[in-house]
């Protein structure tokens, strides 16, 4: 039995499948895209960031986070090797809560033009306050189907 040739997702244009060094920081990182082969379908991808972390812009202190990315492609997906590269470029980065949340959704949205897409950034306490950023753009299709992102409301020992 013959075996047929796999196409092979590698491009010298992709950080998949190959080694790649860990940007430092947000700016310097590189999103890839990959065309989806579902194109005519809706459908929702989601990505669990449960670790995030970035440094607090004024004490310099690690901030910890928690993100749900949901979108629903069009003509692109986001490869998702690249995806944590950027995630982990933020790890020495600066910025507030609200920035990081954001910046991310916004990046995301820019480099794969999604039908719809919405970033929830579930922040862990400092200073005994959690932070819970939301940000969504374009419009989701008509009878989609979009689950809870699940992320309980921070209780402590509630």
């Amino acid at each position: 039995m013959s075996k047929m040739p796999r196409k092979s997702a590698k491009s010298p244009d992709l950080q998949l499948g190959r080694a790649v060094e860990w940007p430092d920081s947000p700016e310097k990182a590189k999103l890839d895209r990959v065309p989806n082969p579902q194109g005519d379908t809706n459908y929702v991808v989601r990505f669990t960031a449960p670790e995030f972390t970035s440094l607090c812009p004024v004490t310099g202190q690690p901030d910890f986070a928690h993100l749900m990315i949901d979108y629903v492609p069009d003509r692109w997906l986001l490869e998702s090797k690249s995806l944590k590269l950027y995630v982990a470029s933020f790890r020495n980065h600066g910025a507030f809560h609200e920035d990081c949340t954001v910046m991310i959704g916004k990046r995301i949205a820019a480099e794969i033009k999604p039908k719809y897409l919405r970033i929830g950034g579930y922040w862990y306490p400092r200073g005994g306050i959690p932070i819970d950023v939301f940000w969504q753009t374009g419009k989701l299709p008509k009878g989609m189907w979009m689950p809870d992102q699940g992320v309980a409301p921070y209780r402590g020992r509630g």
